[in-house]
């Protein structure tokens, strides 16, 4: 693992780690999704909330759960960062590792169905989900927007999750999507 992935890989755990207790539990993964629910104001009850909840879970078993090595359910930063690596190695596998959930996300965060994400959609997802401050969305949802659309369509938002899970170029905008990493 090159310290730039050490440095995107932590971050996005201090994001996971909803309670902020050193580890990422299924609980947590649930927490992520209903933070941002909670921020639309979806009913608990709705198809959407039974929908991403689904997917979640299944970004826990088949992603973070399989990074438990000592068996306790939980995952820590070290468990989580040799699992990325380990587990996060070609960018071709990116359709079954991580675009199921990045697709749920994407549908729920285009507010308005128009196929893409404005700046706003994109600010309440990543601040709601992860905690990442506004003026750090603002400057990520510039550098990610290469278009100069204002909005960021799907195959933007697949590009930029590609980059900062399996990426290793120092300067990609991606690498800070879940919060400014130093560097």
């Amino acid at each position: 693992m090159t310290a730039l992935q050490d440095s995107k890989y932590g971050q996005w755990f201090r994001g996971a780690d909803v309670d902020g207790d050193g580890f990422i539990t299924q609980q947590d993964v649930r927490k992520m999704s209903e933070r941002y629910l909670a921020a639309r104001d979806t009913e608990p009850d709705s198809p959407t909330f039974h929908l991403l909840t689904e997917k979640m879970d299944l970004f826990w078993t088949n992603v973070i759960a399989p990074m438990d090595q000592d068996g306790d359910g939980k995952v820590d930063l070290r468990e989580m960062a040799e699992g990325f690596t380990r587990v996060l190695t070609d960018p071709a596998l990116y359709p079954e590792q991580i675009e199921p959930v990045s697709n749920c996300f994407f549908d729920l965060v285009d507010l308005n169905g128009d196929g893409k994400i404005d700046q706003a959609e994109f600010q309440q997802m990543f601040d709601s989900v992860a905690g990442v401050p506004s003026q750090d969305c603002a400057a990520v949802f510039a550098a990610l927007d290469g278009d100069g659309s204002g909005a960021l369509n799907r195959a933007e938002f697949h590009q930029a999750l590609t980059e900062f899970f399996y990426g290793n170029d120092p300067d990609a905008p991606a690498n800070h999507l879940f919060g400014r990493i130093a560097g």
